[in-house]
């Protein structure tokens, strides 16, 4: 049977099978629309190259980029090779977007709010404080018209944006004082991007954006005061707890993180068919895959933590509800500020209302009652 001929009639499955054969167990899903049409398979040959925002091999972000290029040069046998570059390698960290656009790179991995200074509505797609998990996210993106919305926010810069990888729940950070009241963020220099951002900035801090690679020098220094990253599989990769008094949960800027594939559209365009679903199948598997990879090795690290004696700390109830207030406020006017941002806002917000509805019924008992 022809390669085709399998990808339409078994999707995303064979993207699963394939990640199976790397030690992976990756999430299943429906096939995307774009599967392969009825007709000879091209036999011409593609060479692209995909920039990121992760330093090389790092742990759950950057080795989900390398699955996913492992995945379509096996699953398209070698007719489609992709070719990745870590942060700074082609491109810097936070210009991997620029790059995608350009055709600098004909595909790139990376965090949608990292971008929001170019695209506002970016942000709404990436992390929203006190706002939906990996699971919400994914099925607001895949089944309540999210991806449909993310394509047409990109479609002006020439990329198609494709969901590649989730963090899960974070955890608020690392500081270098003691959060005990509102007050303590006055003045508090702190690396945290998106919209909590926003929401430190509004707290009376002071936002610093940086890549991974700079993150434990300028925590050691001084140059900032605090740092959240992504958890404690990466922090502990970075070494943070080396440079820092204090680690505090829970991650309220970011339930989770969804991370990006962006893929230049007018490259897109010359693939055919059956390399467009090989694609898809390949970010679809590694979003499912990444957040397996982080729900255990988030565990795994934070029990190596607390054995070097980093202590964990939850931040205080009065100052997780001015938080959230804060939030609101912040969510509300990023969206009523761009009117693109404004449109997502509002049909995610109404998606997102049912979800939780859901969970506030169901889940949230469960973890209650189990403890």
């Amino acid at each position: 049977m022809k390669r085709r001929q399998i990808l339409a009639a078994a999707g995303v499955g064979l993207a699963a099978t394939a990640l199976a054969g790397c030690n992976k167990e990756a999430e299943t899903a429906a096939p995307s629309e774009g599967s392969a049409s009825e007709g000879s398979a091209s036999t011409e040959k593609f060479n692209w190259k995909m920039v990121t925002s992760w330093p090389k091999n790092f742990p759950g972000v950057g080795v989900g980029a390398e699955n996913f290029a492992k995945l379509v040069n096996e699953m398209s046998s070698g007719r489609l090779t992709v070719k990745v570059y870590a942060a700074g390698e082609l491109v810097p960290a936070l210009e991997v977007f620029d790059a995608v656009s350009r055709g600098t790179a004909e595909m790139g991995h990376g965090a949608p709010y990292y971008w929001k200074g170019k695209v506002p509505a970016a942000q709404f797609f990436c992390a929203l404080p006190f706002g939906p998990n990996a699971q919400e996210m994914n099925a607001w993106l895949h089944y309540g018209g999210g991806m449909k919305l993310w394509e047409e926010v990109y479609k002006p810069y020439g990329v198609l944006p494709m969901a590649c990888g989730a963090t899960g729940v974070q955890t608020a950070g690392w500081f270098n004082k003691e959060i005990n009241s509102v007050q303590d963020f006055e003045g508090l220099k702190m690396r945290t991007p998106g919209l909590g951002g926003e929401v430190l900035t509004k707290m009376g801090g002071t936002v610093v954006n940086m890549p991974a690679g700079e993150i434990f020098t300028a925590l050691q220094t001084g140059a900032i005061d605090a740092t959240e990253w992504i958890g404690p599989y990466n922090d502990l990769a970075l070494g943070l707890h080396k440079a820092s008094k204090y680690y505090y949960t829970p991650g309220w800027q970011e339930p989770n993180v969804t991370f990006e594939l962006d893929v230049n559209l007018k490259a897109w365009e010359t693939l055919p068919d059956d390399l467009k679903a090989i694609v898809r199948a390949a970010a679809r598997a590694v979003n499912g895959d990444m957040l397996d990879d982080y729900n255990a090795k988030n565990m795994e690290a934070l029990e190596q933590l607390r054995e070097q004696g980093v202590e964990v700390r939850r931040l205080p109830d009065d100052v997780l509800a001015r938080l959230k207030e804060v939030a609101a406020e912040v969510v509300d006017a990023s969206a009523a500020a761009d009117p693109v941002a404004a449109k997502v806002w509002e049909q995610q917000s109404a998606y997102l209302k049912r979800l939780y509805e859901y969970a506030e019924l169901n889940e949230k008992d469960i973890y209650n009652i189990r403890g």
